[in-house]
């Protein structure tokens, strides 16, 4: 909904979701796996009169969308994981834009981390 001329930037928020995933370059990360979490912000326009669930997108569909992906098929780069979970999200028809940041808390790196994530941003209308 739009007031004098300014588009209305709603978002529906999902932090934290977490599964395991397969996905890594090195073979000890597809054979173990390691646990993923996915934070997804979707932007859309809300009805926030209606009290409908048709009139929004539902967060739990959304979710199991993500966590189809992490568990899904192993993929080498977190950015390609990301990528699926956007495309996915951009699917539910009322989803302008969505942002989604994909954490690998256990990467294997050497040096001491608290976590290495990836953050995308897509559109519809680009």
């Amino acid at each position: 909904m739009e007031a004098k001329g300014v588009p209305t930037i709603d978002r529906i928020t999902l932090s934290g979701l977490t599964a395991t995933g397969f996905h890594g370059v090195f073979p000890q990360e597809r054979r173990e796996g390691q646990p993923f979490v996915v934070d997804v912000t979707l932007e859309l326009d809300l009805d926030t009169v209606s009290d409908e669930l048709a009139n929004t997108v539902n967060y739990a569909d959304v979710a199991a969308d993500v966590e189809a992906v992490i568990t899904g098929e192993p993929r080498d780069l977190i950015e390609t994981v990301a990528g699926e979970i956007a495309d996915r999200c951009l699917g539910h028809g009322r989803v302008d834009r969505v942002t989604v940041t994909v954490h690998k808390p256990r990467a294997p790196l050497t040096q001491t981390f608290s976590d290495v994530s990836v953050t995308i941003s897509r559109s519809r209308h680009v």
